[in-house]
């Protein structure tokens, strides 16, 4: 089977504002370039998903129909770009049975395995450092979504990604020539 590459990207405060346990798809606001990087990956090959820790499921605050309502309306707005496919982990992380959540790989596992996708090709895209970990752990390529904040875990992020910016048309360009570049050492 010919397998080929994906953009993984999380959620909130990657692909929309991040209102905490989103549960009315009122609230959805794409973030700035959002649209724009898509279609530029798209128009490269890319397959595209979305992979969300949702654990306001797990903890009770909203439902699986909220989230479902609030993933529909980010599609909508995308207005024509397609999503491969969401991916999310409803868990309650103060389960310490629980190895769904990024950053394990386990949904980025799970997309490969459904759609056919080549991991060692892909790339993770994510405004935390549990997405940079969970694009590692899946041997994918992580890029770290940067916007200005001045924490630890921020300074980790920036230091374990294959790439860090504050801008999504950025982002997809380094990706874009950063495939060629691999393919062409293939």
């Amino acid at each position: 089977m010919n397998r080929r590459p994906a953009v993984f990207f999380d959620r909130d405060d990657t692909l929309i504002q991040d209102i905490p346990y989103l549960g009315d798809p009122a609230g959805v606001v794409l973030m700035p370039e959002c649209g724009e990087a898509l279609n530029t990956l798209r128009e490269h090959g890319f397959r595209l998903f979305i992979v969300s820790n949702q654990s306001g499921v797990g903890r009770g605050l909203i439902t699986l129909g909220q989230v479902d309502a609030v993933n529909a309306e980010i599609r909508r707005q995308l207005k024509g770009v397609a999503i491969d496919g969401i991916y999310c982990c409803y868990d309650d992380p103060r389960n310490p049975r629980e190895h769904r959540r990024k950053p394990s790989p386990a949904m980025l596992f799970e997309a490969r395995d459904e759609h056919g996708l080549d991991l060692r090709r892909s790339y993770v895209v994510g405004d935390k450092l549990r997405d940079v970990q969970a694009g590692q752990n899946a041997r994918c390529k992580a890029v770290y979504y940067c916007r200005a904040r001045h924490t630890a875990d921020d300074a980790k992020a920036r230091t374990l990604a294959d790439y860090a910016s504050e801008s999504l048309a950025n982002i997809a360009a380094w990706i874009c020539r950063d495939a060629a570049a691999a393919a062409s050492t293939d």
